[in-house]
């Protein structure tokens, strides 16, 4: 697509920023990368603060320079929050004590992500099915937004936002749940062939960062210390993929504006979707 509208890509893939991260984050190959130019790839170090809403600001200004020079800028991601922080801003949410924080990490320290987990389903099933369940940094500012406010952190989302000076056309590309699994399980094959247990162990002494506790390198963490056997380790990261992929379908099929289209056939839909627009 980018190709054929002579564009750019802005990548909101959060873990695809991070350069130490790129076997196990399926980052774009140096033949895709020179196949169309890529913003927002390999452009931080894990040891760098980063978050949502500095990706935010950094995209929008992006976007504004592409735009002088493209009417079509294509944004490709994975991370929902991340797309929709570009795309529709953030949601506002209240000031809440900090030492709620700071419990609710101890409590992480202390009993593990199970039991804050099952907090966060019990103040706010919606959240609870929606955010990336896996993914402590996600779980704990949900709950600290329910503890501090006393309602539930879905209910500050979606509210007014920031008027984008652009037109946002969603396509969401779908396939057979078996197929989509199918290619979760081969792809970590591929990882692990490529070299995934090699980049992990160079991350070892950065394993307490957040941005190394997500699919793919904290189950190699654990093949790495002894606590699993490698084929362990292979069928937890296919298992907590899958996971993760339901998650993102259920966040994405939120939108109802998406234009869906089967994988196989949707670039020819696509194109003659967003030249109708245009029009």
């Amino acid at each position: 697509m980018a190709n054929y509208f002579k564009t750019e890509i802005i990548s909101a893939d959060s873990r695809q920023f991070f350069k130490e991260m790129s076997i196990g984050t399926a980052a774009p190959t140096k033949e895709e990368l020179e196949a169309a130019k890529h913003h927002f790839i390999h452009h931080k170090s894990i040891t760098e603060a980063y978050n949502v809403g500095a990706f935010e600001k950094e995209a929008i200004q992006q976007i504004k320079t592409l735009h002088q020079s493209h009417d079509i800028v294509i944004m490709v991601g994975g991370s929902g929050l991340y797309v929709d922080a570009v795309t529709r801003g953030l949601d506002k949410f209240p000031e809440v004590d900090k030492a709620i924080r700071k419990q609710l990490n101890n409590q992480l320290e202390q009993e593990g992500l199970q039991t804050l987990q099952r907090q966060l389903k019990q103040l706010d099933p919606v959240s609870f099915d929606a955010i990336a369940i896996d993914n402590p940094h996600r779980v704990i500012r949900a709950l600290e937004i329910c503890i501090g406010s006393g309602q539930p952190y879905s209910s500050f989302l979606n509210k007014d936002k920031n008027k984008r000076p652009f037109k946002t056309i969603t396509i969401g590309l779908e396939a057979e749940r078996p197929i989509i699994y199918d290619r979760i399980n081969q792809r970590v094959h591929k990882m692990i062939e490529a070299g995934l247990v090699e980049e992990v162990k160079t991350l070892l002494p950065f394993k307490h960062l957040n941005s190394l506790n997500t699919v793919g390198y904290k189950e190699v963490f654990n093949y790495l210390e002894g606590e699993w056997t490698l084929d362990v380790a292979i069928s937890e990261i296919q298992k907590n993929s899958r996971r993760f992929a339901k998650r993102q379908l259920t966040w994405f099929r939120k939108n109802p504006e998406t234009h869906w289209y089967d994988y196989t056939t949707a670039l020819k839909d696509v194109i003659i979707l967003i030249e109708s627009q245009l029009q």
